[in-house]
């Protein structure tokens, strides 16, 4: 048993695929030969012995990503970050930011967009848009969301995520994990 920090982890993880697409083509390149040719493993003790040690390997590394990757979840279910007074575990906030926070963005940058297209409409028009109801023709248009609060509810998911990405590689260059 190492302990190791998730950084190295994933590095680890990413060497691990390195050698399977390795071993891959090894086991293919030895799998078939005629019968009249030399088996040119034979010194290793023959092709067929051979491709399975290396069939074995290819097992044993799936089975050493597999171990690495659980004792990740494990420490981000178990690891806890802030921002924004919000609390979640890493493994949260990573389903967060991958399933949730481009619904987000893509939602508010439809909205900015619908504004901003429908104020250019209304521009040409000589109609107005506006928040403020008071003094409109009934042939203005009226935008039923606050602006700023949309504008700075844009700014905040990108400063979370921003923030976000940092903490992440600082807990994971930080926590050990048992492997």
């Amino acid at each position: 048993m190492a302990d190791i920090t998730i950084t190295e982890a994933l590095a680890e993880i990413k060497t691990i695929g390195k050698r399977i697409e390795k071993k891959h083509e090894f086991v293919l390149n030895y799998l078939l030969r005629q019968e009249q040719f030399k088996d040119p493993l034979e010194r290793e003790g023959g092709s067929v012995p051979t491709i399975q040690r290396e069939l074995q390997a290819i097992r044993d590394l799936h089975e050493r990503s597999v171990l690495i990757r659980r004792r990740i979840n494990e420490a981000n279910m178990t690891t806890r970050i802030t921002i924004n007074t919000i609390e979640r575990s890493i493994a949260d906030w990573l389903v967060w930011k991958r399933d949730v926070a481009p619904g987000l963005q893509k939602f508010y940058q439809s909205m900015d967009q619908k504004i901003n297209m429908t104020r250019n409409q209304a521009m040409q028009k000589g109609m107005v848009l506006s928040s403020n109801v008071e003094g409109l023709k009934p042939t203005d248009v009226v935008v039923n969301i606050d602006e700023r609060w949309l504008a700075q509810t844009r700014e905040q998911l990108e400063a979370i995520l921003g923030e976000l990405d940092g903490l992440l590689s600082l807990k994971n260059a930080t926590t050990m994990i048992i492997i």
